[in-house]
Parts: structure tokens; C-alpha cells; sequence
């Protein structure tokens, strides 16, 4: 592990005198994670080419010596030292620092700016370009997190019955999910029956489920930080003919856009192959714009796969491809699965079975 943080630190290092860039400011709790290992809040990072300062407080500071991998960890007294003034008295390089600026509040950046004396560069996306690359212990962690929720998956359907509700299902889910090693929910778990499968992220609620009804359930776990996100959609007893054109149209949409998928290809092109066939099967007005995004420490991170973006696919990338059609007053259709991009081409981490009726 300690290999492992030491290359990002040193890549990280390089990017700093490509930018022309003394030292960083690191505010966002996922990227000090990526960069140093530590896991709490409450935490700011100066990161500059020859060393690392985790900045917290008397709650975490032994956490954050015992997580963090090539710092020196400083415990900042919150009462009589001014986040500004302790971040001040430590960088003692001159030159333009950067700092995190996608993760500053406000009410954040007057109490720094007010005490800091040294030149700062707002900066986005230099350590999500990082994090956009997956280590094979990342892509380890990730495969863990979707092992886990295909077997809670799988656990969790044979609870399907008339009558039970959206929120019962939906934390019998995560109960099982957690059960099996997750450390908690990538994100609250979308679980809707019938024509509230229509709402994209809609939230769990007291409807029972009855024969006939669409089941769309989203959801992920959460293996040391790293997140699956999988969504599987379902039909209780018999379908009617729109549902099941709606399912195969989304399933035909997913297997396109996921055989495009390889090092190099534009994310347009894989966003493409699927709006394509959903509008050749009448669906364009009741599809989402664009349908996958990156997976790691956030939910949605780079690469985003959407018809507008030009940018290429790398090896590495760990990404969902998730097509769907969402219809009011009638419900929708999501199939998603986490997919990550090799040399060759792709492979897939999730594999629930794309099943659509259950009985």
C-alpha cells in the first residue's frame, strides 16, 4: 500500500511543475483519500513536490497517522488557530500555490484568504485526471464492491412478493449488502415500483408492489471508498407488450454501446450506439441525456459518457454504461452495469442476470 501512494504522490508531483505549480491545497475528502490514504473528515492536505501536510483535529489525528502513508500529520487547535493561519505558517515555499477549488465554500475561502498571505491558483480536475486511471488495487476494490451486490441482489429477489413495499425490499437490500462485507451504500438505494419507475433517482417509499408493476432498482456497495453502482429492471408475473418492448429496446441499447467500448474510442461514440437504437425504437424524447459516467471514490466521476464528449477512453477507466427509458404515468426501463476499459477492450464487473420477469 505504502507503494502505492508513494507513485501517486509522485505523480501528482509532476503534474504540479507541469501546471508551474509550488504546492496544492487539497480540500475534497476523496481526493486526500486518493493521495494519502486517509479516510476521516475534517482534514486539509498541502501537497507540495517534496512533502505532504494533513491538516485535522483532535478527532481524527491519531486516525489520520495510523491511515495516512508519507505525511506529516499536524493536529490544528480549532479554538486558537484559524484555518488560514495554520495553513500560512506551513507552506514555507513562495511561488503560485493551487488550490482545490470545485470543494471550497464560501464561508471557506473568505476564513482562508483572510489570514493566507501567498498567491493562490484556483485548480480543477488535476487529481480527478488522476483518479480516472484505476490501479489494479482500485479495480480490485471496485470488483469486490460488485461481487457484493450481485449476491445481495441475488439474495434479496427471493423476497419478492405481492404486497411488500418499495422501502421494505429497498432495506432488506442494503441489510444483505452489508451483511456480505459493504462498507455502507454507494448511494441511497433507488428501489420503485410500477409507474414510479419512471423517476430516474426516485426515492423508496410505502407502495406495495402488485402483479403487472415494472421493479427498477439502482444501487451499489462500497468496498474501502470504492463504489458499484448496478441497475437491474424487472417486471412482477406477466409484462404487456409496451413493457416488454421498453426492456428489449434498453437491453439491445446497453449490448451496443457496451460492445463500442475499448481504449481510444471517443465516449461520444459509446454514448451513441445506444441513443441511436433508442430512437429508432421510438424512445429518443423519453431517454436521458447521455448514459454512463466514471466509477471510484465519487459516484460520478470522470470520464462522462454523454454525446458531447470528445474525450477518449483510456485503459483503466472504470465506467457504467446505463441506458434508459422513463415514460410518466406508464414507468421505466434502466439496465447498468459497471464496465472496465482494457487494452483489448472491456471487461464487465457486474453480472447479475438481465433477466426481466419475475415470478
Amino acid at each position: 500500500m505504502v507503494t502505492i501512494y508513494s507513485n501517486r504522490q509522485t505523480e501528482f508531483s509532476h503534474k504540479l511543475l507541469k501546471n508551474d505549480l509550488t504546492a496544492m491545497l487539497v480540500f475534497g475528502h476523496e481526493n486526500i483519500q486518493y493521495l494519502t490514504g486517509f479516510t476521516g473528515n475534517a482534514a486539509y492536505l498541502i501537497a507540495s513536490h517534496t512533502s505532504y501536510t494533513l491538516i485535522t483535529d483532535y478527532r481524527y489525528v491519531n486516525r489520520a497517522k495510523q491511515e495516512s502513508h508519507n505525511c506529516n500529520v499536524i493536529c490544528r487547535d480549532r479554538e486558537n488557530e484559524a484555518l488560514g493561519v495554520c495553513i500560512n505558517r506551513l507552506i514555507t515555499d513562495a511561488g503560485l500555490i493551487g488550490f482545490d477549488a470545485a470543494y471550497v465554500t464560501v464561508a471557506m475561502w473568505q476564513d482562508i484568504t483572510r489570514d493566507l498571505k501567498c498567491q493562490l491558483q484556483p485548480i480543477t480536475g488535476l487529481i480527478e485526471e488522476l483518479r480516472s486511471i484505476k490501479d489494479d488495487w482500485e479495480v480490485k476494490c471496485i470488483r469486490k464492491a460488485a461481487e457484493i451486490a450481485d449476491a445481495a441482489l441475488a439474495d434479496t429477489l427471493e423476497q419478492v412478493k405481492a404486497g411488500i413495499t418499495e422501502k421494505q425490499l429497498a432495506a432488506s437490500l442494503d441489510y444483505r449488502m452489508q451483511q456480505l462485507g459493504s462498507d455502507g451504500v454507494s448511494f441511497e438505494t433507488i428501489l420503485l415500483f410500477g409507474t414510479r419507475s419512471a423517476l430516474p433517482h426516485g426515492k423508496p417509499s410505502d407502495v406495495q408492489l402488485r402483479e403487472g408493476d415494472f421493479i427498477l432498482v439502482d444501487f451499489g456497495a462500497v468496498v474501502n471508498g470504492y463504489r458499484s453502482d448496478m441497475t437491474r429492471t424487472y417486471v412482477y408475473k406477466t409484462p404487456t407488450q409496451e413493457q416488454q418492448h421498453m426492456f428489449d429496446t434498453v437491453l439491445k441499447a446497453h449490448t451496443a454501446a457496451v460492445s463500442e467500448v475499448c481504449s481510444g474510442v471517443e465516449c461520444a461514440t459509446v454514448n451513441d450506439a445506444a441513443a441511436n437504437i433508442m430512437g429508432a425504437g421510438g424512445y429518443q424524447k423519453y431517454s436521458g441525456k447521455g448514459i454512463g459516467h466514471g466509477l471510484g471514490l465519487f459516484l460520478h466521476e470522470a470520464p462522462f459518457i454523454t454525446t458531447k464528449n470528445k474525450a477518449r477512453l483510456d485503459t483503466g477507466n472504470v465506467i457504467t454504461i446505463e441506458p434508459g427509458i422513463y415514460i410518466p404515468e406508464v414507468g421505466g426501463v434502466r439496465i447498468e452495469d459497471d464496465i472496465l476499459v482494457t487494452r483489448d477492450g472491456y471487461e464487465c464487473l457486474t453480472f447479475a442476470p438481465k433477466k426481466f420477469i419475475l415470478e
